[in-house]
């Protein structure tokens, strides 16, 4: 059974007000976690352009969605990244969440922040179909924005003709209404397919402390075509540092029948 390993991080922007928390002190250990557990495809939030390049001199063995990107100084982008011995990028895009999708750094609905949607195709060396796999990050204040932006990557993936893996930090809990948004579409809640409880063990957000205190606000949601075999939310640390102010969570999936 061919099992593809799916990974969402959010990686924390380089904010200078961090000190020792900063990117310069964390890039190692966030790229060793992605080492570690050697995902096939991963969905990174807060990445900005610096963070990317420091990631790809550090990980030599994946691949980056870049293409056509309007890079500046400014802009977190959520970004696809893919193990090179195991998948193929067929192509990537993205797109504004927004009114008007196609302008840089545009926004609406009170969204704090301009928020992107990026996705790609790729070929499953092991498997003869293309997955598709989107990646975001919801607004953190607008509750309007949120449901405006779920609303678009829902009708993006209705438009979808291929298995689809998003991941992203959503910036809501389950209970709310971007994951009723989303999951009314026929995709499907990874953790809540494995059984597993929203408990404190299901959060991801601990602020760099190890102590989640925001509930579990990264997802990874598939299409039908998948069964869940296995999920674990990441906690590790090194001297009691941690590579993120987010726990990364991340899925083993098998195709149920991708004909």
């Amino acid at each position: 059974m061919q099992v593809i390993r799916a990974m969402t991080f959010n990686i924390r922007f380089d904010n200078p007000e961090d000190g020792e928390r900063r990117w310069g002190y964390r890039r190692e250990m966030v790229a060793s976690v992605i080492e570690r557990y050697h995902p096939d495809i991963v969905g990174l939030q807060e990445a900005t352009w610096r963070q990317i390049f420091d990631l790809r001199e550090l990980l030599p063995g994946y691949g980056f969605c870049l293409k056509n990107r309007v890079w500046d100084d400014t802009c977190q982008y959520p970004t696809l990244v893919y193990r090179r011995d195991t998948v193929e990028c067929l192509g990537n895009s993205e797109f504004w969440l927004s009114t008007t999708p196609g302008v840089h750094r545009s926004k609406d609905w009170g969204s704090a922040f301009p928020r992107m949607f990026s996705y790609g195709q790729f070929r499953i060396k092991e498997i003869p179909q293309v997955v598709t796999a989107g990646v975001s990050h919801l607004d953190n204040r607008s509750d309007r924005a949120r449901s405006r932006q779920a609303m678009m990557i829902a009708d993006w993936y209705k438009s979808q003709d291929t298995p689809c893996i998003i991941m992203g930090d959503f910036n809501e809990q389950p209970d709310g209404n971007v994951h009723s948004i989303l999951c009314s579409s026929s995709l499907e809640d990874t953790w809540k397919s494995l059984g597993f409880p929203e408990d404190e063990l299901a959060m991801t957000h601990h602020d760099f402390e190890g102590n989640p205190d925001k509930g579990r606000l990264d997802w990874i949601l598939v299409s039908p075509h998948f069964m869940v075999l296995n999920g674990e939310i990441v906690r590790d640390s090194a001297d009691g540092k941690y590579p993120s102010d987010h726990f990364p969570y991340y899925v083993d999936l098998a195709p149920k029948d991708l004909s």
